[in-house]
């Protein structure tokens, strides 16, 4: 029976999850939440306390799963900056045009909505672009630039991200998104590391 329970409780976070995703935070009411669960308002609390302790829950099943996709493509490019950052926007155009889930992305929808999350799920969900970030900075570590341009390339493919996000829930085209990540890859394929003087002096 125990293993039952999991699996339902996972089932319902992931339906949870696809309102979040596509309502927002705000306007996924109770109502909705229990009509894509099969749970009822007391079910809901009984099960995951309150609307925002389900929503982290959510959240955390989002990063976990796509997450695991962007380390994978990460790690299949070492060293190749270009083709890293790429892989990396693959996977956010995969799930752009995955008929299955809502568009756009879910960080990026909760992200324009801190104002009104608590402060525990504004929390959250800053952390888990901070997680982006750091993911990306890991990856970029061991390319020829100062530490402070890897920062600088992480933040930038973090914005483009999420930028890409933003752009498909207003209807832009599948070519220009895909523009808009091969004009970033390209970027940061092109960045050269600052001049040193040793490399000055052989000039």
């Amino acid at each position: 029976m125990a293993g039952r329970k999991q699996f339902d409780v996972d089932a319902a976070v992931e339906r949870a999850m696809l309102v979040f995703w596509q309502q927002g935070y705000t306007d996924a009411s109770l109502d909705a939440l229990g009509s894509a669960t099969g749970l009822g308002r007391g079910s809901l609390y009984g099960t995951f306390g309150s609307k925002d302790a389900l929503f982290r829950r959510c959240l955390d099943r989002y990063a976990a799963h796509y997450g695991a996709r962007y380390d994978h493509a990460l790690m299949a490019h070492p060293g190749e900056p270009a083709r890293l950052v790429e892989a990396f926007l693959d996977v956010t155009l995969r799930r752009i045009a995955d008929p299955a889930v809502p568009a756009g992305c879910l960080i990026a929808q909760s992200l324009a909505q801190l104002p009104v999350l608590t402060p525990d799920s504004a929390a959250h969900v800053r952390d888990l672009l901070q997680a982006q970030r750091s993911r990306l900075r890991a990856a970029f570590t061991g390319l020829r630039a100062e530490p402070h341009v890897l920062d600088d390339l992480s933040t930038y493919v973090v914005a483009v991200n999420q930028s890409l996000a933003v752009l498909s829930r207003a209807g832009s085209p599948a070519a220009e998104l895909r523009t808009v990540a091969a004009l970033a890859a390209r970027t940061v394929g092109s960045t050269r590391p600052p001049a040193t003087a040793d490399s000055v002096a052989a000039e």
